[in-house]
């Protein structure tokens, strides 16, 4: 039985990114707010301190930062007619855990999607027939580009984005993004200086007439003092970024931007390894009460609250929902139901380039540091003459030269032994590899509902994922491969290897943490979970923030999006809600 606690006006379930906007937010607002948050307490001086901070092994091997199986795990499949089994190490995407969220271990690159990716279905509807998405159930967000904007730039401000504008206030910049949408201002820092490997790569991209830029990137080019008065530092080019929190407050996280000054006021509280079970709900099923979580010491606890925010990762984001019987599960034989809807991964490739006369010194790096070109990512160009779709960024950004991980040989090398390490010595220094980061479209067979077999350790359903790569991603993919191929040749290597997508997607190897959807945002409640403001259609005390509200994913890292959206929520309860509690969309 829970014991039952003293309300409060909100309470929040995790403290990442979103997490951390959210509380600071609604604090200022004068609210009472609690974050309960699965994981331990972490910050900077004591986690990732400059002592220890680089520890490959215990880091990125061992994976000290993120959720164990244990905690919770999900099942996956390909389609619904295989058996889901579930998954014993995490492999192809990594979620994080404990106070940061995967804001602690990402790499930094920070994105604006396109225009043209808010209102992608009546977009591409308009520009290439509804022929052409017949097979995919791509949406529209309910916003626009323009509507965000403003959330975006506060976003950047926020984490002091190191880059250079592609087009302020309608006018395009030397050396930007020339695809980009409108953007207000300049980034609050001037793009990082580069390294040799993105300066060539740039070089060779250019010389075929395609248009490289800066990676917008949340590791800082200059000290920086943000909007809340938290100061950071430069970045030093360490090259342990992903997997890892920065020990030179150099990297933006909650922990670098936010919760300095959040955790100081007397309106907000951390409840750290504590998980919540599920949100509860009044007799009427139409307005969240409380929610029932788990200390460390297995205590079941209570916490009412007026507003519940859900904050976690996506795919738990999701899942809480199923638990707490807000909105109707997906089901794929109908096509009924929200929750579940739409989920979309990231259709990634590679290039490797050996060289014989490169030093790349990739040893100085870090996670966001590099040269992107957008030439065919989205709709930036047009996709009349060619079968898919959707597009790539393609990115050159070499974010380590570790000892353990970073060990690239050509094709045919032993695995181990003598041979494999003179290849190691002979190439390390002198490979250049970039790669595409591709959009993944919504298919009505790929969602995610509850598990009808496995169970966690709390006797809740786990996750059951349903996914492969659409055809019409893969065919984006190959695509987008021809022209990482045509830079890899003007660079004249030794040799290139290219690493195509290829279906079926595997949960083993390493692949990307951007899972989206599962609680998309919509205009119509019938297709969508949450509406415009990323609150429930179902219980509008429940608000849903993050990319689980992607109705598809875009070639581009989530996070910059993910941000933006946490200010647009907050701006909606704070302006909206809170002077008229209820539904702030019709349905």
């Amino acid at each position: 039985m829970a014991r039952k606690l003293p309300p409060k006006d909100v309470v929040i379930v995790g403290l990442g990114w979103t997490g951390a906007i959210l509380a600071h937010e609604l604090t200022e607002a004068g609210l009472d707010v609690v974050a309960i948050e699965r994981g331990p307490w972490r910050d900077t001086a004591t986690d990732f301190n400059i002592g220890y901070a680089p520890d490959e092994l215990r880091y990125s091997v061992r994976r000290d930062l993120f959720l164990q199986p244990a905690q919770e795990t999900l099942t996956m499949r390909n389609t619904s007619s295989q058996t889901a089994l579930p998954m014993r190490d995490f492999g192809s995407f990594l979620p994080g855990t404990g106070v940061g969220g995967a804001g602690t271990h990402w790499n930094g690159h920070t994105w604006r999607f396109f225009p043209s990716d808010f209102n992608l279905k009546s977009h591409l509807t308009e520009r290439y027939g509804a022929a052409r998405i017949a097979n995919l159930t791509i949406e529209d967000w309910g916003l626009s580009y323009d509507e965000l904007e403003s959330s975006y730039d506060r976003f950047e401000y926020l984490a002091g984005i190191s880059g250079k504008a592609g087009n302020i206030q309608g006018k395009l910049q030397d050396g930007g993004n020339p695809f980009e949408g409108v953007r207000q201002r300049e980034y609050p820092l001037p793009a990082m200086q580069m390294s040799y490997a993105p300066t060539l790569f740039a070089e060779g991209a250019r010389s075929i007439g395609f248009h490289p830029f800066p990676t917008p990137s949340a590791n800082l080019s200059k000290a920086y003092v943000n909007p809340l008065g938290i100061a950071m530092g430069q970045c030093t080019a360490c090259g342990f970024c992903e997997r890892f929190g920065c020990a030179n407050y150099s990297k933006a996280s909650a922990h670098t931007t936010i919760l300095p000054v959040l955790m100081r006021k007397p309106n907000f509280e951390a409840r750290c390894s504590s998980e919540v079970l599920h949100v509860n709900l009044d007799a009427t099923r139409k307005m969240a009460k409380s929610v029932t979580y788990v200390d460390a010491s297995g205590e079941e606890w209570e916490q009412p609250a007026d507003l519940v925010l859900l904050c976690a990762y996506g795919l738990h984001n999701a899942r809480l929902m199923m638990l707490s019987g807000i909105g109707k599960v997906y089901d794929p034989s109908t096509g009924e139901g929200t929750v579940g809807r739409n989920y979309c991964y990231q259709t990634n490739a590679g290039v490797q380039l050996f060289f014989d006369d490169k030093n790349f010194n990739p040893f100085i790096a870090s996670g966001a540091l590099g040269q992107t070109v957008d030439d065919f990512n989205g709709d930036a160009f047009d996709h009349g003459s060619v079968d898919f779709v959707g597009g790539a960024g393609i990115n050159c950004i070499p974010t380590n030269g570790r000892p353990i991980g970073y060990r690239p040989v050509p094709p045919g090398t032993p695995r181990w032994g003598s041979a494999w390490k003179k290849a190691t010595a002979e190439n390390y220094l002198s490979v250049l590899g970039f790669s595409s980061q591709g959009s993944s479209y919504a298919t009505r067979g790929n969602y995610l509902d509850l598990d009808p077999t496995y169970t966690d350790r709390f006797g809740r359903p786990l996750m059951r994922m349903t996914f492969d790569f659409p055809d019409n991603d893969i065919r984006m993919s190959h695509w987008v491969s021809d022209r990482m191929e045509e830079i890899g040749k003007a660079l004249k290597p030794r040799q290139m290897v290219s690493s195509r997508r290829q279906k079926s997607w595997n949960s083993v190897p390493y692949q990307s943490t951007h899972n989206t959807g599962g609680a998309i945002m919509g205009t119509d409640p019938k297709k969508s979970a949450v509406n415009r403001y990323l609150q429930s259609w179902d219980v509008p005390n429940v608000f849903v923030i993050g990319a689980s509200a992607f109705p598809q994913n875009a070639g581009k890292n989530p996070t910059g999006t993910v941000g933006a959206l946490a200010f647009w929520a907050a701006d909606a309860i704070r302006d909206k809600y809170l002077r008229n509690p209820g539904a702030l969309v019709s349905a």
